[in-house]
């Protein structure tokens, strides 16, 4: 039978064929465990989602919360830290862009100093903040590698919502990576996404199930994907301004 601790691996050329890879392994496990710090039970499974061409189209999923909006908000709060502000007030515990920027110039510097390290590792658990918190970071630290010229991508989380936070994640962290690679001069090579608890909280049972009926039942990518380049791309370009709308909003209240 199935567990929590047994592990998986599902693997996809592309991130949405990847994502929904693990999608299916969720669901495939019928065992329902407690979630007592959220009063509520879940699905949960170990996995590791590997993407070998992270870059490579369709690479938006239809199966996520949000539009174009939604996930260009969420890759400038990953990458460029619009809402870090929040932390400054004491709104917020932490976001991941306040954790990780001191650490991103590291990163170049080191792969430049020397392609074959083993050391360039973003830290964003913060143990004297996160191990009190009732809101501790869920993703742990994220290491690249250059490999045949391309960089390489690992990132781990302690707890990842499948349904609600996974997508997102991997797309802002993909972006990530590819800023450096940019940086760096070296192409994009793969991205690994470890989670210990993929999982799904049984509000969003039937969300799960559904998405994966989707997938199912789609006849091609496209009944389940997007392209980022052709649509996406200028739809999230467009979404900007209100973005920046928002942000300013918020920063005047």
């Amino acid at each position: 039978m199935d567990c929590a601790t047994k592990e998986y691996l599902v693997e996809g050329v592309t991130l949405p064929e990847a994502y929904h890879n693990a999608l299916k392994a969720l669901e495939s496990n019928k065992n329902i465990y407690p979630c007592d710090d959220w009063n509520t039970t879940q699905k949960e499974i170990s996995l590791t989602l590997y993407v070998e061409e992270p870059l490579k189209e369709p690479m938006i999923s239809k199966l996520f919360i949000g539009g174009p909006t939604e996930l260009e908000q969420y890759r400038q709060e990953m990458l460029d830290g619009i809402l870090d502000f929040e932390v400054e007030r004491g709104n917020w515990a932490y976001t991941y862009h306040q954790r990780m920027e001191k650490q991103f110039p590291f990163i170049v510097n080191e792969l430049k100093r020397n392609p074959s390290s083993r050391r360039a590792v973003i830290l964003v658990r913060d143990w004297e903040k996160d191990a009190p918190s009732d809101d501790p970071a869920c993703l742990q630290h994220i290491q690249y590698f250059i490999r045949d010229g391309k960089l390489h991508c690992k990132v781990l989380f302690r707890s990842n919502d499948a349904c609600k936070a996974t997508y997102m994640n991997a797309f802002a962290l993909i972006m990530l990576q590819k800023r450096f690679a940019d940086e760096l001069g070296v192409e994009m090579g793969t991205y690994s996404h470890r989670s210990n608890s993929f999982h799904c909280y049984e509000k969003d049972f039937d969300m799960l199930t559904g998405y994966v009926k989707r997938i199912e039942e789609a006849t091609d990518d496209y009944d389940i994907c997007f392209d980022y380049e052709d649509g996406w791309k200028e739809d999230m370009e467009a979404a900007k301004a209100e973005i920046a709308q928002k942000v300013e909003e918020l920063k005047n209240r």
